[in-house]
Parts: C-alpha cells; structure tokens; sequence
C-alpha cells in the first residue's frame, strides 16, 4: 500500500540518472516544482541539452558513479540500464533518500502518479501499477470533467477567502 503525498522540492537538490526520453519527462516536472536538478549521463535529449544551456540543469556528463546522490533530497534512475537503475536505488536508500525508479519500479521507494492539472488543482491517479493504462484513461476524464470552470470557481473561492480573513 501506498502513502499518497504531495511534496515541496523548491529549491531542492534532485538527481536525475539517465537523458533519455523518460528522464526528459521527469525533469520538465521537477523544474515545473522548482526543484535544482543536475542530470548524470553521457548523453542527452535535445530539450536537456536546451535546459543545460540555459542554466536550467546541470549536467555530468559521464555514467553514475557511486557517490553521486551525495546532498540530493530525491533522485530519479531513469537509465535503461536495470543494473545502474538498481546501483542507483541502493545508493539512495542508504542515503535514506527518496527514489524514483523507472525500471524496475519496485527498486525504488516512491511512485510518479498520473496527474491532473488545472490552474491550482491537483489530483494524483495510481493504480499501485494494476493499470497504467487505466489511469491514463481516468485522468483523460478528469481532465475533461474539470474543463476551464473548477479553476476559475478555486480562484474566486481563494479570493473569497483572502477577503474573509481581512
């Protein structure tokens, strides 16, 4: 069973092994949650090279050596390699960090759920893996479900509580 949570990286060291397509996705995310990313791969995806030139991440540009989690807050094994993956998920767990594994994802320690995001809402989708499919398809629905009307309804609510508290 799963705890479910919503976690405050701003700011935060993250470590990202692999620059792949998968790891491309992860970082777009934690940049969206101001996390400092530094990404550790020989190679890298074309938007990564973008957001190293823009100071966005940083990057090391060689294969995980142990070591590298030293001061992370979280780290991500997005490589294709299961046995760096799991190098890098026992690294973490001795570190007590929270980890990430792409494959395989019993390695690490936490689960990315699906995600809906409308203006400031957010809702988590997991199936505790049964599904992956299935929770695309659900949130596919929410996010219809939601349309344009739920944020604007929460800015006026938040506004309405600022008002009251005054």
């Amino acid at each position: 069973m799963r705890y479910p949570l919503f976690l405050d990286l701003t700011d935060q060291p993250v470590v990202v092994i692999g620059a792949g397509s998968v790891a491309t996705r992860k970082i777009r995310t934690l940049l969206a949650a101001k996390a400092k990313v530094t990404v550790i791969s020989p190679e890298a995806s074309a938007t990564i090279r973008r957001l190293v030139k823009t100071k966005r991440v940083g990057w090391v540009q060689r294969r995980y050596r142990r070591g590298d989690l030293r001061g992370a807050r979280l780290a991500i094994a997005a490589t294709d390699d299961l046995a760096v993956n799991q190098l890098v998920c026992s690294e973490a767990k001795r570190r007590n960090l929270l980890v990430n594994c792409i494959a395989p994802p019993a390695a690490g320690n936490f689960i990315v759920p699906s995600q809906v995001r409308r203006g400031g809402i957010i809702i988590a989708i997991s199936t505790g893996g049964a599904s992956p499919a299935f929770a695309k398809r659900l949130r596919r629905d929410l996010e219809r479900f939601l349309g344009k009307g739920y944020p604007q309804l929460l800015k006026q609510m938040s506004a309405d509580r600022r008002a009251s508290k005054s």
